[in-house]
């Protein structure tokens, strides 16, 4: 059985929860969370967890036989590091995997003294509609030479200490939101990034929030695109300010013999009630010979919609990273992936924030 550790447990360590109780064989026996409020939501979730007053009380659990990192961003590379230290467990942690370029050499000694697998969870991938436009993109496309992922959705929700109103906490929103999708950009290309151009800041959200006197400098807006070294060339497009969208991700590959899109819509518990029932996500495959858009609806199982926002990812994430403790599989989002996928938006904050095209080979951070 998974004997789980949650080291931090606030809005998205609880939807963890929620996702681990449809789990067979699987239970939590310990959780860290130090602000009292998510404490006591946390314990009221999974009663019979013991709650403990820091990473190392987790470790210290008998039963304890994998962690789940759930923590604000800044903390995960420092928590990781505690735990090569201590007790090196199977560990799934929450992206980003660090927030500063600086900690670049860090990750090298974490990659050399941990031992356990580490899973960045990168939820995206295991949205069913995703998922099923990563496993037909290469044949409906020919090969993909074209890859575009807008995001349209609501702002930043308030988070315990107001941690991911600053950029210097979050990493930067291209970091913190958009890791996800440079994780895809990569997964669908196959290769690495050679350069990033990024334009993006702060328009409608946040502009007049204080906090201890300092206003808030998270962006709500960017456009980035990525070339890589297959020639594959992507762009992102995000709006954090258009919740009134029908579908907030949308994805589209094209290749020489056609298009495969998906179409993805938001937290069903922000779909207002009046419009009747929430969007079913869609995959569409449109060839070129003979013309003639294919549509697939891709309902999710409404458990899992209830279990969390992200389209039921949470759960098969979680189905997967058992399967690898257990050594059934290995690890489908590694170390390595969720380096690039925070570097990759390390260098588009940079782009954004300088005016220039950078290249990934000049950067320091990158593995």
């Amino acid at each position: 059985m998974l004997s789980y550790g949650i080291i931090g447990c606030g809005m998205m360590g609880q939807e963890h929860l929620r996702n681990i109780a449809l789990l067979d064989q699987a239970r939590v026996a310990a959780i860290y969370e130090p602000d009292a409020g998510m404490s006591a939501a946390a314990a009221a979730l999974v009663p019979g967890a013991r709650m403990v007053g820091s990473v190392a009380e987790v470790l210290a659990e008998p039963e304890v036989n994998c962690l789940l990192i759930a923590s604000p961003n800044f903390l995960h590379l420092g928590q990781l590091e505690e735990i090569a230290r201590i007790r090196p467990l199977p560990t799934l942690c929450e992206k980003p995997l660090f927030t500063d370029p600086a900690d670049a050499a860090r990750l090298v000694r974490l990659r050399a003294a941990f031992p356990a697998p580490i899973w960045v969870a990168m939820e995206y991938r295991y949205m069913p509609p995703v998922a099923h436009l990563l496993r037909e993109v290469q044949a409906a496309t020919g090969g993909v030479r074209m890859l575009t992922i807008r995001e349209h959705r609501f702002p930043f929700l308030q988070k315990v200490g107001d941690w991911n109103r600053f950029n210097r906490n979050s990493g930067g929103t291209l970091v913190e939101k958009c890791c996800h999708f440079f994780d895809l950009m990569r997964l669908i290309a196959g290769c690495n990034p050679i350069r990033v151009m990024a334009s993006g800041g702060q328009a409608v959200n946040h502009l007049d929030e204080l906090y201890g006197g300092e206003r808030s400098d998270i962006w709500d807006h960017a456009y980035v695109i990525v070339d890589f070294e297959s020639g594959l060339r992507a762009m992102l497009e995000l709006c954090m300010f258009a919740e009134g969208s029908r579908y907030q991700e949308e994805i589209s590959a094209i290749g020489p013999k056609g298009k495969i899109e998906c179409k993805v819509p938001g937290p069903g518990r922000f779909w207002p009630a009046h419009l009747g029932p929430a969007p079913v996500p869609k995959v569409i495959v449109s060839p070129r010979s003979p013309p003639g858009p294919i549509e697939l609806d891709v309902p999710v199982d409404p458990a899992l919609l209830a279990a969390g926002d992200h389209n039921g990812s949470t759960f098969y994430q979680h189905q997967r990273f058992a399967d690898a403790v257990q050594g059934k599989q290995g690890v489908e989002v590694s170390l390595l992936d969720g380096w690039w996928a925070a570097a990759i938006g390390m260098a588009a904050q940079e782009s954004a924030i300088t005016g220039r095209v950078v290249e990934i080979g000049q950067t320091g951070y990158t593995p």
